[in-house]
């Protein structure tokens, strides 16, 4: 099996021999006897195209094959065009160059160690075994962009063992034999066996997200070339839309918002004290009237809750009170002081379509039921 992949990982299409051909239950599996299509493995995902006519939607090494899923069947000693889903593999190159860069750089200046990586399909994780503040994030994306703009060359190579010995290198584990070697000088040296950019430029730039603690160290978030100018073209979008909502500058929408949430929170407490004015002005008319039931239409969970304890101090029985939702269900907060209603809440969600729970003396929770159906219920209970 000759891997093209390894030769030129620009090459992105190539003829081969089906060297076999199996049915399996999610698809078939075949095997050339070369191909340029990368294998699943070292956290880079496979590629995808096709093999002539055939969709090409897995690849995987296997017993030293490379074993291509295929949505239909290949003839056994047919020739075969393969194309590689090109703008997949360069970002796949694109996002494990750029690690490469930013964990090598953080290995030099912090000691931190990689200690796990995967390639989403929006944003690329890195695992350190280090704790990183967002300060030196900045630092790590500054280092890392400078390095892809100096456009420097990007070197594989296969040392001799004893080159490998003196070889400083990194790797998640001890190896020997063929080793495959990457090399971005001056920022890392990595034992690797992905697909990367032939030069620092092609990256583009990279972009690091977030930082947050993960067992003993952190995790960082980030996204390289066409992912980050995707990504910063989405945020500048959406920005455009808040600052145009808000009437605000592009670079004010932060401090905009935080006036909007300043009125919203001011006029959340003022509609608060006048609801607990009417709560209570309400339960004055339940004074010792027993159990209540009560409808009360575009309430909150937490200002049904004020409402039915209003008026459950008020009524001395138990109180049910009800509140319409938009989506056509109804909201409940149930009390009652003198009984537990945990038996009475599951008859009541089984009859009418609900869920709910909570303390044995009160409960809250939604019912799929209308009005009258509720009415009936209750009536029913008395």
């Amino acid at each position: 099996m000759i891997k093209l992949y390894e030769q030129d990982p620009y090459i992105d299409h190539f003829s081969a021999c089906v060297l076999s051909c199996t049915p399996v239950k999610n698809g078939f599996e075949v095997c050339l006897d070369q191909t340029a299509f990368y294998p699943e493995g070292g956290g880079q995902p496979w590629d995808t195209g096709t093999l002539d006519h055939v969709q090409v939607l897995e690849v995987h090494q296997r017993d030293g094959n490379i074993i291509h899923l295929c949505n239909a069947p290949l003839e056994p000693g047919c020739s075969v065009k393969g194309q590689i889903n090109w703008p997949r593999r360069f970002d796949l190159m694109q996002q494990h160059s750029g690690e490469h860069i930013v964990s090598g750089i953080a290995h030099a200046r912090w000691g931190c160690e990689n200690v796990g990586f995967h390639m989403g399909s929006d944003v690329v994780t890195i695992d350190f075994d280090r704790v990183l503040t967002r300060s030196d994030l900045a630092w790590l994306e500054n280092m890392a962009n400078q390095y892809i703009w100096s456009d420097r060359p990007v070197s594989i190579s296969y040392p001799t063992p004893d080159e490998l010995e003196t070889l400083a290198y990194r790797s998640k584990k001890a190896l020997s034999g063929s080793v495959r070697i990457v090399s971005f000088p001056g920022a890392d040296t990595c034992a690797c066996c992905g697909t990367h950019v032939s030069s620092s430029a092609q990256i583009g730039f990279v972009k690091l997200l977030s930082v947050q603690k993960f067992r003993d160290g952190v995790r960082i978030e980030l996204v390289c070339g066409g992912r980050a100018l995707e990504f910063l073209n989405r945020n500048l979008e959406q920005n455009h839309i808040v600052s145009n909502l808000l009437s605000a500058q592009l670079f004010d929408t932060s401090s905009a918002v935080q006036r909007l949430l300043n009125e919203n929170n001011s006029l959340k407490s003022r509609i608060q004290i006048m609801e607990d004015h009417h709560f209570q002005n309400l339960a004055q008319t339940y004074l010792n009237a027993g159990n209540v039931l009560l409808f009360e239409d575009g309430l909150s969970a937490n200002s049904l809750r004020r409402l039915c304890d209003a008026v459950l101090h008020a009524c001395q029985g138990r109180c049910a009170c009800f509140s319409l939702s938009p989506d056509g269900s109804f909201q409940y907060a149930i009390g009652s002081p003198n009984a537990n209603l945990r038996d009475f809440t599951n008859a009541m969600n089984q009859a009418l379509n609900g869920q709910g729970g909570g303390k044995p003396d009160f409960v809250q929770g939604r019912l799929r039921a209308n009005r009258s159906e509720i009415e009936r219920w209750f009536a029913s209970q008395t």
